[in-house]
């Protein structure tokens, strides 16, 4: 059955303003107790809700959240609230993923930049060439563009 058939059902269930509603705002139909034909939302996508809803939170070498975060402790962080537990490391995190090519990437994979074979840096890829992270000592978590095409992809399992 297509999206557009089960709109009606999924009125009624959900009430005509708020199914209409969420449709607006996120562009699909998500109503509590209904499942949709991909399932329940992935940990990545969860993952990386939960990483944009830290905007602004300051950077801070080693910390692992709630108000503070270095970048793998974004991404542990992040993960382990939608459920799916990573290491501590940025190197660690690349290392217990499923490496996938960049045409294969989506929204919620994580991205390890690297510096030969060294991993330094990590973030939660976000669609259109950007990701959610923590940067560096005096910034902030933020949404940026990819800056560098030395970046390895991959997906938690």
């Amino acid at each position: 059955m297509s999206a557009l058939n089960r709109v009606p059902s999924l009125m009624v269930r959900a009430g005509t303003a708020s199914a209409l509603t969420l449709a607006a705002v996120s562009g699909s139909v998500v109503v509590p107790g209904v499942a949709s034909e991909a399932g329940a939302a992935s940990h990545a996508t969860k993952a990386l809700q939960i990483a944009a809803s830290k905007k602004g939170s300051p950077y801070k070498w080693g910390a692992t959240g709630p108000r503070r975060f270095d970048c793998s402790g974004l991404t542990l962080y992040s993960f382990n609230k939608a459920g799916k537990k990573l290491p501590r490391t940025a190197a660690q995190q690349y290392n217990k993923t499923r490496h996938i090519s960049a045409k294969n990437r989506k929204a919620g994979d994580l991205v390890f930049f690297h510096s030969g074979r060294s991993v330094y840096h990590v973030g939660i890829y976000a669609g259109k060439g950007k990701i959610w992270h923590a940067p560096k000592t005096g910034d902030v978590v933020r949404l940026q563009k990819i800056w560098t095409g030395n970046v390895w992809y991959g997906r938690v399992k």
